[in-house]
């Protein structure tokens, strides 16, 4: 072959070239700068080498648009600043020898050469004294432009843009920007535990609040404790671990270690070896070989550790981003420490706390009391049941949410403060106090024995053992009961239920006092105004239909007061209602309607008629109404256009859901119908399912009146999907 042949032919060996300068750069900056983190790792290091107290990190899609270093160190010389980016500058050493007792961070002076070389770099710096800063780009390797003076603040900031825009198989496997982030914020959390005198924050870029935030402390545990929070901070010990007697070694080591009630899937070890951030896997795999004996299997445990040597017995320049080291005596360091740890979880054994899980009572119920056809299965007792077969296998806990409609509904809830099923009743079982001489009267218990008489038994096991699902529309709300899913009318449920406790609780009351009382004579006439019934009666016969009805209520307040808690004064104005469940306040818009049939539908001269009907007008009175204000939800939101009509010709138009504009809605009563259709959702499902469940007793007619109606069985719908 001969000498100016450019390729090599048959056999021969490639010739040997000398690669230009651009293209060893770039093949160094890759080794260096590895990945957006590297490049965030490299510059907080730089930081902190100068001195800084706080240093600021931000962000842009994962470090790939843009990184923002900002701190107060003493900034860079403005004399500096022609060969701050070139390769092998650097202001921590200036001979091999320092190599040996070097104690900052950084010391080739690749980093921000590196930068450069894959991607566009500007430096911003001020130094103390100066009266303005200096900003200067770069671009592989040199600067862009001369140093432009400038507005700063102390210190220096460094920007990173378009961070590997010339390598295009690395950028694309860097695309998703939630790869690199965990990393970033990873390592400024690292940071933050280990220097607690730097204030240390991340954050993305454009966001209001930083993802990672350490104020400076004068101790570890804190730092730990702002990071990853106190629940780690709890289950963590201090060691430490010395060998000052050696004689050819001094060795120091302090930290945290977590105990044996740590639990964590995944290994988290912080470790600084004279003030720097590296890995060491033999060390990190005989610590998780001393937690192997103690720990659960699933369990890794936390440690942060700083370990102290002489400068000399560390070698810092064996790996291209500086993340690993080399110790003088190696193994036996990490001998020694993996005892340290060893004996400290072995003295700290002594008391373990382990997490437990409530057994599913239902499942344990189900698997005692079923008789359904299947295998045997052993449960936790040790006794055999029979198997669900998979076409029953339903949940059925109605403590448990996991099956409500509202789990699948995103962006839809409600505001309204969801209290617990457990403090209804625990209020109700408080009301349940040593009742009246009143509640004694042989009719009332007539009408109470008439409940329990015409009570339905099936339908009074789906009422104690049925599971909340959602509601369905205005008036039918869902419940599942074992395999089976049925719609229940939710007005007659709530009315009978109401009419129920008005017999129970007769005479034993709590009260809602009205803010204002309200004049009886009003409520009437206001009552009269709206019944259909009564449109052709003038309204000087409706005055006095009301004044009539006035005087009946006054003459009986004595006694609805006693027995029910409605409390009329002698001014005949009503100031009290009773509490018929707690939680609950029925809707003031029917007031007048109920005031209305108290003084007109009620028996008071026979007195089981006229506790039945009192009860049963206290009953419709409470019962859970649609409300008064039409459902916003839908197509139903056109019935508040101010625009009659554009509301007439929206009706036409079916489809045209977005001919409603925002500023043709009634903005006010649109908030006041959505208010109100919210809390009779969250009324149904936390009052009134939880009390039905304690206190309902069916009767027999719910059976054929619709209230409730079975839509679907999940034997028949396997039974139909088997065949599919």
């Amino acid at each position: 072959m001969e000498a100016d042949d450019p390729a090599p032919r048959g056999g021969a060996p490639p010739r040997i070239r000398r690669l230009e300068e651009s293209v060893v750069n770039r093949i160094a900056a890759g080794e260096v700068i590895q990945r957006p983190s590297s490049a965030v790792k490299e510059l907080v290091e730089n930081s902190i080498d100068a001195g800084a107290s706080t240093v600021s990190v931000t962000v842009k899609d994962g470090g790939l648009k843009l990184i923002q270093v900002s701190d107060d160190g003493h900034g860079i010389r403005c004399e500096d600043l022609p060969i701050l980016c070139e390769r092998h500058t650097t202001s921590k050493l200036s001979a091999y020898e320092d190599l040996q007792t070097i104690k900052s961070m950084g010391f080739r002076g690749e980093a921000l050469a590196s930068m450069t070389y894959v991607g566009h770099v500007t430096v911003t710096t001020i130094t103390e004294g100066q009266l303005h800063g200096y900003r200067v780009s770069y671009r592989d390797g040199v600067m862009e432009n001369d140093p432009k003076p400038c507005a700063a603040v102390k210190g220096t900031q460094v920007m990173v843009e378009n961070l590997f825009y010339n390598m295009v198989a690395r950028r694309k496997t860097l695309q998703n920007s939630n790869d690199d982030y965990p990393k970033i914020v990873d390592f400024i959390s690292r940071f933050a535990v280990h220097h607690i005198n730097v204030n240390l924050s991340c954050r993305k870029h454009g966001a209001n609040r930083a993802d990672v935030h350490s104020g400076t402390t004068s101790s570890r545990l804190d730092a730990i404790r702002n990071v990853y929070g106190a629940s780690v901070v709890r289950d963590l010990m201090e060691i430490q671990v010395s060998d000052e007697n050696a004689v050819d070694e001094i060795f120091k080591m302090d930290g945290f270690i977590s105990n044996a009630n740590y639990v964590a899937k995944k290994t988290t070890m912080i470790l600084f070896i004279n003030d720097r951030l590296v890995d060491c896997t033999s060390l990190k795999r005989a610590t998780e070989f001393v937690y192997s004996a103690i720990l659960p299997q699933a369990s890794k445990p936390f440690i942060y550790m700083s370990i102290n040597l002489p400068p000399e017995h560390v070698d810092v320049n064996i790996h291209p981003t500086k993340k690993e080291v080399s110790l003088l005596n190696q193994e036996r360091i990490i001998e020694k420490i993996k005892d340290a740890i060893e004996e400290k979880l072995m003295n700290c054994n002594n008391t373990r706390i382990f997490q437990t899980q409530a057994l599913n009572s239902s499942a344990l119920t189900q698997a005692n009391t079923r008789k359904d056809k299947g295998t045997e299965v052993s449960t936790p007792t040790g006794e055999k049941s029979q198997k669900i077969p998979v076409s029953q296998m339903v949940r059925t806990d109605p403590r448990d949410p996991s099956g409500r409609l509202h789990t699948y509904w995103q962006g839809q809830t409600s505001n309204l403060e969801k209290k617990s099923d457990l403090v209804a009743v625990r209020n109700i079982v408080r009301s349940r106090r040593n009742p009246k001489d009143a509640s004694d009267l042989s009719s009332r218990h007539e009408l109470v024995t008439e409940i329990d008489s015409n009570l339905h038994p099936g339908l009074f096991d789906i009422v104690k053992n049925c599971t909340y699902v959602g509601v369905a529309d205005e008036v039918f709300a869902l419940i599942q009961h074992n395999t089976l899913l049925y719609l229940v009318n939710v007005v007659n449920v709530s009315k009978e239920l109401m009419y129920q406790q008005a017999l129970c609780r007769f005479g034993n009351f709590n009260a809602i006092q009205l803010s204002e009382p309200a004049p009886l004579l009003e409520l009437l006439t206001m009552a009269l105004k709206d019944d259909e019934s009564m449109s052709d009666v003038n309204e000087k016969e409706k005055l006095e239909i009301a004044e009539v009805n006035t005087e009946i209520l006054k003459e009986n307040a004595e006694m609805i007061n006693e027995y029910f808690s409605i409390h009329i004064d002698q001014g005949g104005n009503l100031t009290r209602l009773p509490v018929v469940l707690d939680q609950y306040t029925p809707d003031m818009d029917r007031l007048p309607e109920f005031m209305l049939t108290l003084g007109n539908d009620i028996a008071w001269d026979v007195e089981k008629e006229c506790f039945r009907t009192a009860a049963a007008a206290i009953g419709n009175f409470y019962a859970l109404h649609p409300p008064i204000l039409p459902n916003p939800s839908g197509k139903g939101i056109r019935l508040y256009k101010k625009n009659k009509d554009s509301m007439e010709s929206a009706g036409q138009a079916d489809n045209d859901l977005t001919s409603t504009e925002e500023d043709d809605i009634d903005q006010e009563l649109l908030a006041e119908a959505e208010a109100a259709w919210a809390q009779r959702e969250w009324t149904i499902q936390h009052v009134l399912f939880p009390s039905m469940r304690l206190f309902l007793k069916p009767p027999k007619s719910m059976a054929t009146d619709g209230t409730f109606v079975q839509i679907a069985s999940l034997d028949k719908l396997y039974k139909i999907f088997e065949r599919c």
